[in-house]
């Protein structure tokens, strides 16, 4: 890891920060919370009446949060957004997964804006969506968007984050998909090849942009001290197929992987969910985060098979 360097503040952050966390309650906020707390001071937003002096309440839809809330913190980390799977893509909850992002991002960036003293850093969640089902193409941090709806969401989810002002360091964390066994894909794929009923999905051929949960949490515990802005593609290294990682996953557990359901019966019984989410190909490469010094602990499907067997529940 690279030595600390001043920004913003012109502070050094060589041992605790306060960090300031919007979206604590998620699969990913939760396991962060468990990464930090042990080394640094930890303040979650949360939409009810605070219990307690580490919760601070918000109101992201109204646009409500003191900016005094930000002044404390030395980072603030933005993990906000509806699940991209919390239910089908109907016209009501596309309009939830764009203001859950939107709306929440500007709320935390006016704050910003207002605080006598701003944050050092800014980390804003986005998601590997920003690049579209591109096929076979190589994806990096300078590589352009793409025309789903995924793509869209994102490219504005970003722009309200680089509304921050110029003294504090922004990173857009371009998340793949996150591979946890509290929530996600991973379990959704374990549980039928448990059963000896493993499945791969569509043509199987589609790059999966995969980041084990471990590395998502200390990935971006890294980003809080090292010297980078903009987008950060994290994911692994060594981007797979679909195939690849159900079968890698099927042989870690001794288990085979039979079925295949085809790409066209998904969409039909889950719609344009299914096609974004399940069928979508992004070949991502997390070239900042390696130029940047980060190591992988599960840089391969191989190492991620073996910690999924490692740290599964028996």
């Amino acid at each position: 890891m690279p030595p600390p360097v001043p920004f913003g503040r012109h502070r050094w952050f060589d041992g605790a920060m306060r960090i300031l966390l919007a979206g604590a309650s998620g699969t990913i906020g939760t396991a962060l919370i468990r990464h930090l707390e042990t080394n640094h001071e930890i303040r979650r937003l949360v939409r009810r009446a605070a219990r307690g002096p580490q919760e601070v309440r918000w109101n992201p839809s109204a646009g409500e949060l003191d900016a005094e809330a930000v002044e404390w913190a030395d980072a603030v980390i933005n993990l906000s957004g509806a699940g991209i799977a919390g239910g089908l893509w109907t016209r009501s909850y596309k309009e939830t997964l764009y203001a859950s992002r939107i709306t929440a991002t500007r709320t935390l960036v006016e704050a910003i804006r207002r605080a006598a003293n701003p944050p050092a850093v800014f980390i804003s969640q986005s998601a590997s969506g920003y690049y579209g089902d591109r096929g076979d193409e190589i994806l990096t941090e300078h590589s352009s968007s793409g025309g789903t709806l995924m793509a869209d969401i994102c490219r504005r989810w970003e722009a309200e984050a680089l509304r921050a002002p110029d003294t504090v360091r922004v990173v857009l964390a371009r998340t793949g998909i996150v591979m946890a066994h509290e929530g996600g894909a991973l379990p959704n794929l374990l549980i039928p090849i448990r059963l000896f009923a493993g499945t791969s999905i569509g043509s199987g051929r589609q790059w999966w942009p995969w980041i084990s949960i471990n590395d998502e949490v200390r990935a971006l515990e890294f980003l809080l001290t090292a010297p980078v802005s903009g987008p950060v593609n994290l994911s692994a290294p060594a981007p797979a197929t679909m195939d690849a990682i159900t079968i890698g996953l099927g042989r870690a557990f001794h288990r085979p992987v039979w079925f295949r359901v085809p790409g066209a019966i998904l969409t039909f019984v889950i719609g344009q969910l299914g096609q974004e989410l399940l069928l979508t190909s992004a070949r991502m490469e997390p070239r900042a985060l390696v130029g940047a010094g980060f190591s992988f602990d599960e840089p391969t499907p191989e190492a991620l098979a073996a910690w999924v067997r490692r740290t599964a529940k028996r």
